[in-house]
Formats: structure tokens, sequence, C-alpha cells
């Protein structure tokens, strides 16, 4: 097995605990499923908000949805100018007998656009 890592990003609808916890929730299931990711194969999971995201930490959503087990660590993004607002990323970490090009990376809402999609060449993008 190897450790891996998917990435995945939505938009927040607004700054509120709730808004960043469904948010957060959305994205993780959405992670989780695409990959067929258990629980107890995750090595740790970060999440990320853009600085105009601050009235909760993601992490509340995850432990919410019953990952007890798992190590979390939530950050802020850079203030690039320009760049995408109200925006959530996580990097979830776990073992995996998949290759890389075999990973889902979940992209939601108004971060559809971060992602070119995958050509059909192996390891293109």
């Amino acid at each position: 097995m190897k450790c891996r890592g998917v990435r995945g990003a939505t938009t927040v609808e607004g700054n509120t605990r709730e808004h960043i916890l469904a948010a957060t929730k959305e994205l993780l299931q959405e992670m989780v499923i695409a990959n067929g990711v258990e629980e107890d194969d995750i090595a740790c999971i970060i999440f990320t908000t853009t600085p105009d995201l601050n009235a909760e930490f993601p992490a509340v959503a995850a432990r919410e949805l019953g990952f007890s087990q798992t190590a979390f660590l939530c950050e802020h993004e850079m203030n690039v100018p320009d760049s995408l607002s109200m925006c959530l990323r996580i990097l979830l970490l776990f073992n995996t007998e998949k290759h890389a090009h075999e990973l889902v990376h979940v992209y939601l809402k108004g971060a559809q656009g971060l992602r070119a999609p995958k050509t059909e060449e192996k390891g293109e993008m």
C-alpha cells in the first residue's frame, strides 16, 4: 500500500458555521465515496479555507460525520489577489492500493474551474 493524496474543493455560500459545515460535509463525503476510502486507511485530512471563511473549523464537520480517529489540520489559504473567494479545500491522505491516475479529485460548485479535466493520455492534464 502507498499513502496517496486526493484533493477536493468547493465554494461556500456564506461565512457562517452552518454553511461551512454543510459544504465540508458535502465535499468530504463525495471524496470518500469517489475513492472508496475507509476511515481506518486515512492518514490525515488537511482542510484549508480562503481568509474570508472563518466562522467555524471545517474539521468539526468531519467529526460530525463520524471520523473520530482521524488527525485533522485546519489552515487558511494564501491571500492571492484575484483568486477564488469563499473557497474550501481538502487534502485527504490515505493508504491505498490504487495508482495515482486512479484517484478521483472532486471539485464542486464555483471550484469546478480550479482543475483542468484529465485527458485520455495517462498522466497528462
